[in-house]
């Protein structure tokens, strides 16, 4: 029999808080938690709001060895992990390391780190850089500091499709499973607040300008202005359903079906993706999890909050299930766009949602703009299938979407 692939474990470490338990009361309240960057001073750039991790001590989570070695990005990973693994059940290290192994997402790499050591580079007396220069800002460096203080020798990898990637990791933990490894580490954390990451992506002119953040980043709204970055995301414990069962682990839900598609188009400021290919990306989820249209529950969108990328995800979404929409909630008003770590936070407000047997109500839109006529889910309800649709679009083409079969809710926690 194919072996079934479970999430047992959540770890979030988002603005909309740190933990699953205050990520999920955010989403809940429809609370927006992006507010002015103070990572560096945005003075002079026209963004100069996004979304920050309220109160995180990077201390709390890992030794100075480790901290003076890595990039924010990575302490935010070193977060989510332990907190997905303390919410499985499971050790800090691996009891069978070549059983456990680590697949996570990145966008862009360790921005702050890079950031620093290039100034001192360039601008410092010395003309020198840390020898960690070579290693922090790499895409993989959460995966490879995760394998080691973890003990996960298993399988691993790092997916770099831009925020397709935040589903990606789970698809590839998935297949982990399927071929014989029990446990999985799987998602995504970013961390694009320094001066050079935000001018790379106001190069994109994505970026909302609005000096207002309870009105900048407003998806499928007429108001849509574009996004505001955002850091943090989420880390998962997926697990092979029966190693789950005998340890007697809480079992959130199982990922039943992913599709990646590729637009093949350079992403500027013509461009607004491939709604065929990101449909058919959709289709492959749903055939593959052996789920109808009609079946799916609620779908959580990639929610760009640029006009023509609105326009275009909303004719995908209408192209798969014509006449028959299923809601539509979108939680990254209230956090910011984190990129592949976005993705991810969106998988967990999904599993999250099943847990409490509550569907959370969309933080938007208020005027939905034209070409962009969804089921916005307008209040809270239960779910009827559990099953839910998220999906996911990368820069320069990605497409990617994961179903998710919910668990039913176990007592106390509806």
């Amino acid at each position: 029999m194919t072996a079934r692939a479970v999430v047992t474990g959540i770890g979030v470490v988002a603005p909309s808080g740190i933990g699953a338990d205050a990520h999920w009361r955010t989403v809940l309240a429809g609370a927006r938690r992006t507010g002015p960057i103070t990572l560096f001073d945005p003075t002079g750039y026209p963004t100069r709001y996004g979304g920050e991790v309220p109160g995180f001590d990077a201390a709390a989570y890992a030794d100075n060895r480790r901290l003076v070695q890595t990039d924010r990005w990575t302490h935010l990973g070193f977060a989510a992990t332990r907190l997905a693994l303390a919410d499985a059940g499971l050790p800090d290290r691996a009891p069978d390391p070549y059983g456990y192994a680590v697949t996570l997402a990145s966008s862009s790499g360790g921005n702050l780190f890079g950031q620093r050591e290039l100034q001192r580079l360039w601008g410092g007396p010395t003309r020198t850089v840390g020898a960690y220069q070579s290693i922090a800002w790499f895409y993989a460096a959460s995966v490879g500091q995760l394998s080691i203080h973890h003990q996960f020798k298993g399988p691993c990898g790092v997916l770099v499709a831009e925020t397709a990637g935040g589903l990606d990791s789970l698809a590839h933990a998935a297949r982990a499973v399927r071929r014989g490894t029990p446990v999985v580490i799987a998602g995504a954390t970013e961390c694009p607040l320094s001066p050079y990451a935000l001018a790379c992506q106001l190069a994109s002119g994505m970026l909302s300008d609005v000096a207002d953040p309870e009105r900048a980043y407003r998806p499928f709204d007429a108001a849509a202005s574009g996004y505001l970055p955002a850091e943090g995301g989420a880390v998962f414990v997926v697990e092979e359903l029966g190693h789950a069962l005998a340890r007697g682990a809480r079992v959130y839900g199982e990922v039943t079906g992913w599709g990646a598609t590729h637009d093949a188009v350079h992403t500027g400021p013509d461009s607004a993706g491939d709604p065929v290919q990101y449909a058919r990306a959709m289709r492959l989820a749903l055939d593959r999890a052996g789920v109808g249209a009609d079946a799916v529950d609620v779908v959580l969108p990639d929610a760009l909050g640029v006009a023509r990328y609105d326009r275009s995800e909303a004719a995908a979404l209408r192209a798969v299930f014509a006449d028959r929409p299923p809601p539509v909630t979108t939680a990254k008003p209230l956090t910011g766009r984190a990129h592949q770590g976005g993705a991810a936070l969106d998988v967990a407000t999904a599993l999250l949602a099943f847990a409490h047997d509550t569907l959370p109500a969309s933080a938007g839109p208020d005027q939905v703009a034209p070409g962009c006529e969804l089921d916005f889910l307008r209040a809270c309800r239960r779910p009827r299938s559990r099953v839910a649709l998220v999906c996911a679009r990368g820069f320069d083409g990605f497409n990617s979407a994961l179903v998710l079969r919910g668990a039913a809710p176990t007592e106390g926690d509806a």
